[in-house]
């Protein structure tokens, strides 16, 4: 039965999956392909294929492969509840909703947002596309593999582990772009590291005041897309302010914790301080003396950003060796490290301090590091390991080291989306290479002679609970994609 693909959006809405946990989703894929008679395979990653046969007449056409990516980043706004509790990304659905925006030309767009967290439109609303085209008998076109991938946001170790004929096609359309006029022909490589420290606890004597501090009201952010538009990372800046303030000659430090995802631009970061009455007039002078600062350095990109200074019940430890901790993270790296000569106004090096947690016996750090240049991109990674380590890290973990991408110039595929964004929307598209992480290094290594063309509609503010898309380029991207379809058909 034919579905639309905001049908199918709902659909995926209704299932959590964040990285890591894409169980359910994968089922719902399988699912999905048996209610409509299609083969698939299921890898132990969870990476689905779905095949379906050429329209009549067209089977001698290219198999053309439609990639996306089933788990998204699943954050809430700063306080959301949901049914009187934290929102739980692994339990909870997200429930999305459409908002119309009069623009200053009187024109008006309508946006899909969800309440009170990020939407997934990043990647679903792509997976949403390719999955109501294996529905869709009036569409014409070759064989289709429609590949989905897992945890492409948190090390793309889907990608990583597809054998090498898990897909037969060389042709790929990925749907996974953000910015709805461009086509997306390159992608920073990236590397993702986290540090790790015993956490040397020590009782707090019953005597001391404990509170915490946090920022709040960050606007977060994609780490690659966003990186570059000086918004606060929260755990940067709670760590510079503990490692330089008077704080350090008297408080004692318990568990501290900051970020929602390691793509994300972390919007809050908190700690706990323990430190005797006496100086508790001193704290609070300098938590509001940091506030102010805070603000004013942030008031054109994130005007909601607060620090909270409240009292907290002490857990009856602090850590040892908290304050190293802190200075490290103070040293680390972290925003926009270069940028490209050869392409104004795009990022080749960056830093995203992503995620800082603590329990029991444990406190780690993560790293997104992103470039265009692998020398540069292996030289910074180097340069945050050596960084961990002289702090004191036990252990430094390479979770995902993947390469930057280019599209040749000269692609048949290229080349046939440029001309159907011209006949159908009626706009030359921009060929661009984005400061974000794709798939595309793995199947150039695993998929010889692979040509790949990423588009999508306009996203905005993804991995952010402000997340949303345009749903007027979603019908557009849609348009293009099925007329696309037909055009590499119609080549046989």
């Amino acid at each position: 039965m034919k579905q639309t693909f905001y049908d199918i959006f709902s659909q995926l809405n209704a299932i959590p999956r964040p990285s890591h946990h894409e169980e359910k989703v994968a089922d719902f894929l399988c699912s999905f392909a048996e209610k409509h008679g299609l083969r698939y395979r299921r890898d132990k990653e969870n990476c689905v294929v779905i095949e379906k046969d050429a329209t009549p007449g067209y089977e001698n056409a290219d198999t053309i492969v439609i990639l996306n990516h089933m788990d998204m980043v699943a954050v809430a706004a700063d306080g959301y509840k949901r049914d009187g509790r934290d929102f739980n990304p692994l339990t909870d659905p997200i429930l999305p909703y459409i908002e119309t925006q009069t623009n200053s030309d009187g024109t008006q767009t309508r946006w899909m947002k969800a309440h009170g967290t990020s939407l997934g439109a990043d990647n679903g609303m792509g997976l949403s596309m390719a999955l109501a085209i294996l529905t869709d008998d009036s569409i014409v076109h070759g064989p289709l593999e429609v590949l989905t991938t897992t945890n492409e946001e948190d090390g793309m170790s889907g990608a990583e582990a597809l054998s090498n004929d898990f897909i037969h096609g060389r042709k790929v359309i990925n749907l996974d772009s953000e910015a709805y006029d461009e086509i997306t022909t390159g992608a920073a490589g990236a590397c993702l590291q986290v540090g790790s420290w015993k956490a040397e606890r020590a009782e707090i004597a019953t005597t001391l005041i404990t509170k915490s501090i946090s920022i709040e009201g960050g606007l977060g952010g994609h780490s690659g897309v966003d990186i570059n538009k000086g918004r606060c990372n929260a755990i940067k800046e709670l760590c510079k302010f503990i490692s330089s303030s008077e704080l350090r000659k008297f408080a004692i430090l318990s568990d501290f914790s900051g970020g929602n995802a390691n793509a994300s631009i972390a919007s809050w970061a908190n700690v706990i301080i323990a430190f005797d009455a006496s100086k508790e007039k001193d704290v609070e002078e300098c938590v509001k003396d940091w506030e102010k600062q805070l603000k004013e350095a942030y008031k054109e990109t994130d005007s909601d950003i607060r620090v909270t200074l409240k009292n907290i019940d002490s857990n009856g430890t602090f850590i040892q060796n908290g304050y190293n901790i802190i200075d490290c993270i103070a040293a680390l790296p972290c925003g926009v490290q270069a940028m490209r000569t050869d392409m104004p106004g795009t990022v080749m090096t960056s830093n995203n301090i992503g995620m800082l947690r603590t329990d029991t016996n444990t406190i780690t750090v993560s790293c997104h590091t992103r470039s265009f240049d692998m020398a540069e991109q292996n030289a910074l990674a180097g340069k945050i390991s050596d960084t961990m380590r002289q702090y004191g890290a036990e252990d430094v973990a390479m979770l995902m080291n993947t390469g930057a991408w280019m599209e040749r110039e000269d692609s048949p595929l290229l080349a046939l989306t440029c001309q159907t964004f011209r006949d159908v929307l009626g706009f030359e598209p921009k060929k661009v290479a984005m400061h974000f992480v794709l798939e595309a290094a793995y199947y150039v290594e695993k998929y010889p002679g692979v040509e790949i063309a990423s588009i999508g509609p306009r996203i905005i503010e993804p991995h952010s609970p402000s997340e949303r898309v345009d749903l007027d380029t979603a019908d557009d991207i849609w348009k293009v994609t099925v007329e696309l379809l037909k055009r590499l058909a119609e080549q046989q």
